[in-house]
C-alpha cells in the first residue's frame, strides 16, 4: 500500500527521511553553498511529503555531495565579450529506499541560471543560488518520489 501524494507516492510504512548536509566538493567554494541546498531540499519533502526528517536511518534516506559550483560566460557577442554568464550547480544524490531498494539511485542533478554580464556575482548570487536550489530539489524530489 502507498500514499500518494501531488502526482507522487510514498510507501504507507515510511515515516521518515534522513538527509544529510549535502558538502560542497566544488573547485569554487561558495561558504553558504552545503547549507542552503540542504535546506532547500528539506523544505520541499516537509512541504509536499508527511515525512519527518531524522538526522539519520530513515526509512528513506538523501546524501550526496555538490560537484560543481561554476561560473562560466555564454552568448559571446561579436567584440568576444560576453553577453551573459551562467551560474551551474551540480549535486550527486545517493536515495535509499526502505521497503523497495529497486527505488535506489545514484544519479547527477544539474541545473543552471544566466545572468548579464554586466552585472557583478556577487550583487546576483544570493537569488540565482535560491532559484537553482528550488529547481535541483524540485528534480530530486520528483526522482525519488514522483518516479519521472
Amino acid at each position: 500500500m502507498s500514499v500518494s501524494l501531488t502526482g507522487g507516492t510514498i510507501d504507507a510504512r515510511a515515516k521518515t527521511v534522513a538527509i544529510t548536509t549535502f558538502p560542497n566538493n566544488s573547485s569554487l567554494v561558495n561558504p553558504t553553498l552545503s547549507q542552503s541546498f540542504t535546506t532547500a531540499l528539506k523544505d520541499k519533502i516537509q512541504g509536499q511529503t508527511p515525512l519527518t526528517i531524522v538526522s539519520n536511518d530513515g526509512d528513506y534516506t538523501l546524501e550526496g555531495e555538490i560537484t560543481t559550483y561554476s561560473v562560466n560566460p555564454v552568448a559571446i557577442q561579436g567584440d568576444d565579450k560576453p553577453a551573459m554568464n551562467r551560474l551551474t550547480i551540480t549535486v550527486r544524490v545517493r536515495f535509499y529506499n526502505k521497503f523497495d531498494e529497486n527505488q535506489n539511485f545514484d544519479q547527477t542533478f544539474s541545473r543552471y541560471a544566466d545572468y548579464s554580464s554586466t552585472q557583478n556575482l556577487s550583487s546576483v548570487e544570493n537569488s540565482l543560488v535560491a532559484e537553482i536550489n528550488d529547481a535541483l530539489s524540485d528534480d530530486i524530489f520528483n526522482k525519488a518520489f514522483v518516479n519521472w
